[in-house]
């Protein structure tokens, strides 16, 4: 513990260019006298580490002094290793500079915690997308990106679905959420999110960014999101599955559907089991309830067995008219 204490002050030090023994003890969640002790073990032994006194004094490392990533952990060269993830990188123009950087890291890696951080490469692979779903072709994502990360405001042309409107937007940050890319930004003083992959045009205007100052981009994505799933339409559904096929309906509505509903009981049917499923968007559970296949029903409520008994009577009579007249012959 106190070996890797000493790593994160040479390396905190190393990258804000010097700190009071007050911020460094705030840092690394010690006392003010654990870190003037730090400070006299890592002198002793070497490093060239000093304080200065005064208002504008700090304790400091020589300039030009580096430190080598010897103090990381087995776990910590691990995860860094894992984080990596190539294709969001390589979607924000990244792919190059994350790569570079993992062999920069690799190098300065102890031989054997080089070899655990290669082994995680080789045997483990992140990704973000779901089971068949396409990437989503998101051409200006890099110029969004570019405008996020210099605070300049866009032109963009937005598909609405029903219309393509143009807005000029401040960029405040970029989310991958299921494989989908999301930009948050400023709009006439409101923060609004984005599907990027409707962003049809984009350009980069000179105009700065004003970044709110107490703007934190994952507190702000927690909280929209919760928002999102809170005030979503829903409709309660009883429908009875045959218990060896429940799993499709997390398939079908999302995995976890199955585990957050409420089982009914019931014993006059055998090998099967009800739930009482709370789904989003009442007007398309219709017809993703119909995509679970025949071994579920629909029990309650009659709005929702009727709209299903419609289009799967809409799909049969389609194909009736469609199908040979000797057909099943």
């Amino acid at each position: 513990m106190r070996a890797s204490r000493l790593v994160n002050l040479l390396l905190l030090l190393q990258s804000r260019g010097g700190m009071t023994a007050t911020e460094l003890a705030r840092e690394l969640e010690v006392s003010v006298r654990t870190i003037h002790r730090d400070v006299e073990e890592l002198s002793a032994a070497g490093v060239p580490i000093f304080a200065e006194r005064g208002p504008l004094g700090g304790i400091r490392l020589v300039d030009g002094y580096r430190t080598r990533l010897t103090g990381m952990t087995a776990d910590e060269a691990e995860a860094l290793f894992l984080s990596g993830v190539a294709g969001p990188a390589a979607q924000l123009g990244l792919g190059t500079v994350v790569a570079a950087a993992q062999l920069k890291v690799m190098a300065a890696l102890p031989p054997e915690l080089r070899s655990r951080a290669s082994r995680i490469v080789q045997r483990f692979h992140l990704d973000a997308a779901g089971w068949f779903q396409a990437d989503e072709s998101v051409p200006h994502l890099a110029t969004l990106s570019t405008g996020v990360w210099e605070s300049r405001a866009l032109a963009v042309d937005y598909d609405r679905g029903n219309e393509v409107v143009e807005r000029v937007i401040g960029p405040l940050g970029l989310v991958l959420k299921g494989g989908i890319w999301y930009v948050i930004a400023l709009v006439e003083g409101q923060i609004r999110t984005y599907r990027a992959s409707r962003v049809v045009e984009a350009r980069l205007l000179d105009e700065p960014v004003a970044r709110p100052d107490d703007f934190d981009l994952a507190a702000y994505w927690t909280e929209s999101s919760a928002a999102y799933e809170r005030e979503a339409p829903r409709v309660d559904v009883d429908v009875r599955v045959r218990e060896d096929q429940a799993w499709r309906i997390n398939q079908v509505f999302g995995r976890g559907t199955v585990a957050a509903s409420q089982r009914v009981d019931e014993t006059d049917h055998p090998g099967t089991i009800r739930l009482r499923l709370r789904l989003s968007y009442p007007d398309e559970a219709p017809g993703m309830l119909l995509a679970v296949g025949p071994n579920l029903e629909v029990i309650d409520p009659p709005e929702v067995r009727d709209k299903l008994v419609l289009l799967a009577t809409r799909i049969v009579d389609r194909y009736r008219q469609t199908a040979a007249p000797d057909a099943g012959r």
